[in-house]
């Protein structure tokens, strides 16, 4: 499968079904990104955020607000990619 693949309509159930956090503004900003984007979701996107969801919420939250940036193992393309998704303007207003 490519990395352009689009994802099926249970696999994003599945990915958005991870992606609950216990912080809220974690989970304001995941709930837009999947209302802009979650219909059409490929497989280096899910990589990117399944990724970003090992992280812990505190750390998590520094990325969706640049407080800091994806390093080690985090660095990846997909990663990035899904970030600058999460962090645009627009996500950011309720």
């Amino acid at each position: 499968m490519s990395d352009s693949a689009l994802l099926g309509e249970r696999e994003t159930a599945v990915l958005r079904w991870r992606c609950r956090r216990g912080l809220v503004e974690n989970d304001l900003f995941l709930d837009r990104f999947f209302a802009a984007f979650g219909q059409r979701l490929s497989t280096a996107q899910a990589s990117g955020l399944s990724a970003l969801m090992a992280l812990p919420d505190n750390d998590l939250l520094d990325l969706f607000l640049r407080r800091a940036e994806p390093r080690g193992g985090l660095d990846t393309p997909e990663v990035k990619s899904v970030l600058e998704q999460l962090r645009q303007p627009s996500m950011a207003r309720p």
